[in-house]
């Protein structure tokens, strides 16, 4: 068996450390620079020597910011205001629309027969022709049925099949000239007097009307200042 080898001692270790150091390739001592963080713990904030902002500046922000979510919600309001306005006038349009497409206009007022092609061309000449030949009544029928039909076809007064005598005025005053809805007022007096009152008119005012029906119901007139 081979013998341990013995143990230098500290004066061979010694030589043998110089002479490693002494060889360029092995030996000499070397400085190195590490970073590292300090120890949170001992770390400490340097205070900061600005002053704080003045009191009037600190409260002029505050305003601000108040007064600007002022003005936000304002201007939020108003938005939703003008929204629902036009929502309503919308909606009123789309009523209006709507309920003008499923409108009828009537063929008779209250059993009297107001269409065009039931009445002659010049209706105040035949009327005032059976009036002189002693058909009151045909002659105030005549007036009263063509009236309604001018008012209907040519005027778009809202009249219906079941409005009377007054609704009839009360619709020809909101809508026609001051002229035309007295001229018609006066009509419906005089078709009131036979049918209501058992008598007739005079006869002046009978040919009156028969004389100035074309002129004031043969036309469309235009919309009077209550009605725009």
């Amino acid at each position: 068996m081979a013998q341990p080898a013995p143990t230098p001692s500290r004066e061979e270790v010694q030589s043998a450390r110089d002479q490693v150091q002494k060889d360029p390739n092995l030996g000499g001592t070397r400085q190195a620079q590490t970073l590292r963080f300090k120890d949170l713990a001992d770390w400490k904030p340097t205070p900061s020597k600005s002053e704080p902002p003045p009191m009037w500046l600190v409260g002029m922000a505050r305003w601000i910011a108040d007064a600007g979510r002022l003005v936000i919600w304002a201007l939020g309001a108003l938005a939703v205001a003008l929204f629902l306005v036009g929502l309503r006038h919308w909606i009123r349009v789309r009523a209006d629309v709507a309920s003008a497409k499923t409108l009828q206009l009537p063929s008779h007022v209250r059993e009297l027969d107001i269409r065009p092609e039931s009445l002659p061309d010049h209706i105040g000449a035949a009327a005032r022709g059976w009036w002189l030949r002693g058909e009151q009544h045909a002659a105030l029928s005549l007036l009263y049925r063509g009236a309604l039909s001018k008012l209907v076809h040519d005027h778009a007064v809202p009249i219906r099949a079941a409005s009377t005598e007054g609704e009839c005025v009360q619709l020809a005053a909101r809508l026609l000239t001051q002229d035309r809805s007295d001229f018609f007022a006066r009509l419906v007096s005089a078709w009131q007097l036979s049918v209501y009152g058992a008598r007739m008119p005079e006869s002046a005012s009978v040919l009156a009307l028969c004389t100035d029906f074309d002129t004031h119901l043969g036309s469309n007139p235009p919309i009077s200042e209550a009605a725009r």
